[in-house]
């Protein structure tokens, strides 16, 4: 599938949006976006319209029935809703103005976000990062239909590890890898990462993708570039030419179980053939009482329980713990009895 059309498709295209309404993205549309039109979130066309949306929400599947576990929205306000009609044609631009894509309106519609917020993340409960962005951050209409994609957006910072779909494959496909298991993270990677990964590679006789998210984090995370120059340097921890390094634009929305689910498929589309679950992965943290949105092990079980749909096998891990008489880490069903641990 192509994602965006020809350079001269492009330049005539500029021409003819003169005269159509903009809209400038913010910061996690623009992330949503660039995955839309680099192949990151196929078979996504576009943002999601009305029946796309509440099939969703509603079953994780799209309306043909295909498995999608995140509603990929395009929030409005009302006033701009107001002059949108259904075949319409908006164009979507960066914060700059820069225009990246036309969207060919199918639906404009008030969603219920109380609801979208208990079915996608269970909960209603703004201690929870995506439910708080979801509830107080975005605008009450929503737009979907297809996008004709015509640029990515624009980045200054580490473009040799920023890559599209058919670039990674070509990269993968030069290095003659096979099987390519994908470690997914949102924090500097630390010694039991490291062992994890290690094992993964060992235990799938394949070679590493680390993908870490550098587009929207829960919020206090450490900056992306802090994080990036700590995976360069461990890097030199795994033997020559069995690793490589590719940065996710992704808008994460800590959704636990689903959003494991969903990075499954992204990482599906890049290629990979092995992914690795831990334990709460894409995890918020704890609720406004102190106890964890969901269980430690909630996103195995639902990757698990559509493992042959997604046609990406789940590499999961326990919990590792440091056994201080080895000085290493282990997972803790490995440890000796009487050992010290921490």
């Amino acid at each position: 599938m192509k994602y965006l059309v020809p350079y001269e498709e492009y330049t005539e295209a500029k021409h003819k949006v003169a005269t159509l309404p903009s809209i400038r993205l913010n910061t996690r549309q623009l992330c949503d976006i660039e995955l839309l039109l680099n192949g990151g979130f196929a078979p996504l066309k576009g943002f999601l319209n009305k029946n796309d949306y509440e099939s969703v929400c509603e079953s994780m599947r799209l309306a043909d029935n295909v498995l999608w576990p995140i509603p990929i929205t395009l929030d409005i306000t009302k006033e701009k809703a107001k002059s949108f009609s259904q075949n319409d044609q908006i164009a979507l631009r960066d914060k700059q103005g820069f225009l990246l894509a036309i969207l060919s309106i199918e639906n404009v519609w008030l969603p219920n976000r109380a609801q979208e917020s208990q079915q996608v993340f269970g909960t209603g409960d703004d201690f929870h990062p995506g439910v708080s962005y979801l509830l107080n951050q975005t605008s009450s209409m929503y737009v979907g239909g297809a996008l004709k994609g015509l640029a990515l957006p624009m980045h200054y910072d580490y473009l040799a590890l920023r890559h599209t779909v058919p670039e990674l494959k070509a990269k993968i496909s030069r290095l003659n890898w096979k099987k390519i298991v994908a470690f997914q993270t949102r924090n500097p990677m630390h010694r039991a990462h490291v062992e994890i990964t290690h094992r993964a590679m060992a235990d799938t006789g394949a070679n590493l993708l680390i993908q870490p998210v550098v587009g929207m984090t829960k919020p206090g995370d450490i900056n992306h570039y802090t994080r990036v120059r700590c995976y360069q340097h461990v890097l030199t921890k795994y033997p020559n030419d069995t690793v490589q390094l590719s940065l996710l634009p992704l808008a994460m929305r800590m959704g636990g179980p689903r959003e494991a689910l969903w990075h499954a498929i992204i990482r599906k589309n890049y290629g990979c053939t092995h992914f690795i679950v831990g334990r709460d992965h894409a995890s918020p943290g704890n609720n406004s009482k102190d106890n964890p949105f969901y269980g430690s092990y909630d996103s195995q079980e639902l990757i698990h329980k559509y493992e042959t749909e997604l046609g990406i096998k789940m590499v999961k891990f326990n919990n590792m713990v440091f056994v201080k008489d080895s000085a290493q880490y282990c997972l803790e069903s490995e440890v000796k009895k009487g050992s010290k641990k921490s």
